[in-house]
């Protein structure tokens, strides 16, 4: 799920501080109650800005995605596990089958093999 963005969390914290109840800045933006005490909190400790999404960075990030795209154009009959393994010579990176199939999918590329 993606966060809200900071411009209606600025807007959600105006309207508390204009006078309106939680519950009514909830129901007027279509947030969870406990959405908006979780702003008023995070106000009050830091800034209601958006946390980074935890876990480590993806192996394929969107910057090769390019790359990706012009790897199945080269090799069109190739299988995913191909795929991660010209991948890994190619960058250096091991990446499972998984990971490359995502982004092919991803991208909206299919699979055409030659008859």
């Amino acid at each position: 799920m993606k966060a809200y963005s900071h411009d209606l969390r600025l807007r959600i914290l105006r309207a508390v501080d204009s006078g309106q109840t939680k519950a009514a800045v909830a129901r007027r933006f279509a947030v969870a109650l406990s959405t908006v005490k979780g702003y008023l909190t995070q106000r009050n400790a830091d800034s209601p800005r958006p946390r980074a999404v935890p876990g480590p960075a993806p192996r394929i990030g969107p910057a090769d995605f390019a790359a990706v795209a012009a790897q199945v154009r080269a090799m069109p009959d190739a299988t995913l596990a191909e795929h991660a393994a010209a991948w890994e010579k190619a960058r250096g990176v091991r990446v499972s089958q998984w990971t490359i199939g995502r982004v092919i999918r991803r991208l909206h590329l299919t699979r055409k093999k030659r008859r």
